[in-house]
């Protein structure tokens, strides 16, 4: 039986590359995605198509019971988790105090912070149980550093950012490695920047800053590093780590 990578928030940036890269490694990889079932069926394709396997699931992961049950239904189903990404994004946008309603502030901490202690409530008891396990958890510059217009995100990945620490406090000497990963700059994504720039500025920004240039961060890259983790010894764990293309700023530096 292949161990289990379950990506939450495959989409065709960070989250579909670390899962077509596991696969690639012998894991079973289960993607799942809020929407664009077509989508997400490419990837899945794609993974089989290179002699790997995996399996998908549209998932909306604010919805009650929807992370738990899934879990359930992937260790009773397929096997094991042993690998858990947590890729899902929380960002509504850049708004106001005024613009920024209770419901879209909600919304923010329900996906990147809740989200995270729903998962780890659901499948710790079990990594526990086995001894091992890993959660690589995707963050951005907002959990270390707020700026205007980004009240709900700061808040909601500052979260993310001191569940981890509460996680890995608990649960390292079980065997449990949780990983805090601070993506610090725009990422080569079409259904992430490139939804929220729109196309055309999102191929402007790839013709001046992407492609020959690197300034923009590549998924497939930034799959390395994922896998790297989720690989290192016990005595070596990488608990937070931040990356960010060569040409731009550092998050503490602006």
């Amino acid at each position: 039986m292949k161990p289990v990578c379950l990506v939450i928030g495959a989409g065709a940036g960070i989250g579909g590359n670390v899962g077509k890269l596991f696969a690639a490694n012998g894991y079973h990889t289960v993607l799942c995605r809020r929407s664009d079932e077509s989508g997400l069926k490419k990837l899945i394709n794609d993974i089989e198509m290179a002699g790997n396997s995996a399996s998908g699931f549209l998932m909306n992961a604010i919805e009650e019971e929807a992370i738990e049950s899934r879990i359930a239904s992937i260790e009773a189903d397929i096997g094991p988790i042993e690998v858990v990404v947590y890729n899902l994004g929380a960002q509504i946008g850049d708004r106001s105090l005024a613009d920024t309603s209770y419901k879209a502030f909600e919304m923010g901490w329900k996906m990147a912070t809740f989200g995270l202690f729903r998962a780890a409530s659901t499948i710790c008891p079990a990594m526990v149980e086995r001894g091992k396990g890993t959660f690589l958890v995707t963050s951005a510059t907002s959990a270390v550093r707020g700026n205007a217009g980004q009240h709900s995100h700061a808040a909601a990945m500052g979260g993310r950012r001191m569940l981890c620490q509460s996680l890995n406090a608990e649960f390292a000497p079980k065997g449990i490695h949780v990983a805090h990963i601070i993506v610090d700059g725009a990422v080569d994504a079409p259904d992430t920047l490139g939804k929220m720039l729109g196309q055309e500025q999102f191929l402007k920004l790839r013709e001046t800053k992407g492609m020959a240039h690197d300034g923009l961060m590549l998924p497939e890259k930034i799959a390395e590093t994922y896998y790297h983790i989720a690989q290192q010894h016990r005595s070596v764990w990488t608990h937070e780590l931040d990356m960010r293309s060569f040409s731009d700023l550092s998050w503490w530096n602006h």
